[in-house]
């Protein structure tokens, strides 16, 4: 066993080589963002939060700016029973009597205090040597009462009134982590119990955060299937909303927060799970992540070709010219034909590809097309990418007046079966297409007629 040692080291190391290349992108896009991070009380007593530190302490040093908000629920639930003081809640927030407001000030203080501590360790041998990090909190956040909700006061509950953007904006540009609390204090100097993922979701809108990054105890948004959804519009949540109300009123509420942000102006909010070791760092620094972001940000579209998109071709079509499956294209005719090509991009790389070729016709013959060269990245095989770039060709060749679309293929006669095309005879090509046909190739013909 102990000869092989070295060679599995060596596999190890080559994994994390590659991961570390594969990351630059995101290490150079993230940094100088702003970032506005919640968790709450539940995150800070998990065996796993030291690791989040670390995390946290990690894109502190990449230069991304850092807007913490904690929770404090079970610690004040604590606090409050230790007292024998009894808080009711209603829609799943807090009435917060005068006589329950020190145990709440006490619990919200001492985890301030505990994430200070935290952040302030540089001991050798551990992922904190060497860092000096500045954590500051203050009297950013102007609160107001709730008021009388459906008949019932809720006292020294408040809600965000505002935020001192400008405040928190000249801490991080002193490099300061920006630290956030559920409480906010009045123009009377009262203090207010608040719900933190209001306090998350109003300081990121306020400060046009780049990120809003939900830690909670579930992954993210799971489908019927208990399938993981790694990509939602603020408008798609409203379901989930109402399912989770019952089920899981704080996961639904992460949701209703993320769907506000998204509404007022934050393009990507993550949700991810405080459980899971090391999720902060997969979630930003890789392509797929491990959670589910909500964006209306087109984080990922289809488009035209542009020359700068060559080499992403190269490297897309190029495994897939050498098993046989698509002809072989030089970087000089892809740079000829960049503008009959679409693709899909995310953050970089080309996922997928597919050309659009106007064919000559004769006076008797219909306005024909040739859809080529239609290529996912084989990670993507089984979204459903294919589709959309092939979609859009068709909106792009109606646009055209074609009247109908041709495929030649040797491989992938079912996907486009099972996308409207139907079987087809080399004499049924355009003549000018007909005199270019590969018999050695013997591809078989698909056509589909555009209404």
């Amino acid at each position: 066993m102990a000869k092989h040692a070295p060679e599995t080291l060596n596999r190890t190391t080559q994994a994390y080589v590659h991961w570390f290349r594969h990351s630059a992108p995101y290490i150079n896009a993230h940094r100088h963002k702003t970032f506005v991070l919640m968790f709450g009380g539940e995150a800070v007593q998990h065996e796993n939060f030291q690791h989040i530190i670390h995390d946290i302490a990690l894109l502190h040093s990449l230069g991304i700016r850092l807007i913490l908000v904690h929770g404090a629920r079970p610690q004040i639930n604590q606090n409050l029973l230790d007292s024998n003081i009894a808080t009711p809640f209603h829609q799943n927030r807090r009435i917060t009597t005068r006589e329950s407001l020190r145990g709440v000030m006490n619990a919200v203080g001492s985890i301030r205090l505990e994430i200070e501590a935290l952040l302030s360790m540089g001991l050798a041998n551990s992922p904190m040597y060497g860092a000096r990090i500045d954590v500051v909190s203050g009297n950013f956040v102007t609160a107001k009462p709730y008021g009388i909700y459906e008949g019932v006061d809720f006292q020294l509950t408040g809600e965000v009134r505002s935020i001192d953007t400008a405040a928190i904006q000249r801490h991080l540009a002193n490099h300061n982590i920006v630290l956030l609390g559920p409480t906010g204090y009045s123009t009377t100097g009262e203090v207010f119990n608040l719900l933190a993922e209001e306090v998350a979701t109003k300081t990121a809108t306020a400060l046009q955060a780049d990120k809003l990054i939900f830690l909670g105890e579930q992954q993210g948004l799971m489908d019927a299937t208990q399938q993981l959804l790694r990509e939602l519009s603020p408008q798609q949540l409203e379901p989930y909303i109402q399912q989770y109300q019952t089920q899981a009123p704080d996961f639904a509420l992460h949701l209703k927060q993320a769907q506000q942000a998204g509404l007022s102006g934050v393009h990507r909010i993550h949700l991810i799970s405080y459980t899971y070791d090391g999720a902060l760092i997969e979630e930003l620094f890789t392509r797929d992540g491990i959670g589910t972001m909500i964006t209306d940000a087109h984080y990922e579209q289809v488009r035209i070709a542009n020359i700068h998109d060559v080499g992403g071709l190269m490297n897309l079509l190029r495994p897939l010219e050498q098993e046989g499956i698509l002809v072989y294209r030089s970087r000089e005719r892809l740079e000829s034909e960049i503008e009959q090509f679409a693709v899909i991009e995310r953050d970089g790389m080309i996922l997928a590809c597919a050309a659009l070729y106007p064919l000559p016709a004769s006076d008797n013959e219909m306005r024909s097309a040739e859809i080529a060269c239609v290529a996912v990245d084989a990670s993507y095989r089984k979204s459903n990418r294919g589709q959309q770039i092939l979609q859009f060709l068709e909106s792009k060749a109606q646009q055209q007046g074609i009247q109908q679309l041709f495929v030649l293929t040797t491989r992938t006669a079912h996907w486009f079966l099972e996308h409207g095309f139907s079987p087809a005879s080399v004499d049924e090509l355009p003549d000018a297409r007909q005199a270019l046909y590969n018999y050695q190739r013997n591809s078989l013909v698909f056509k589909k007629v555009l209404f």
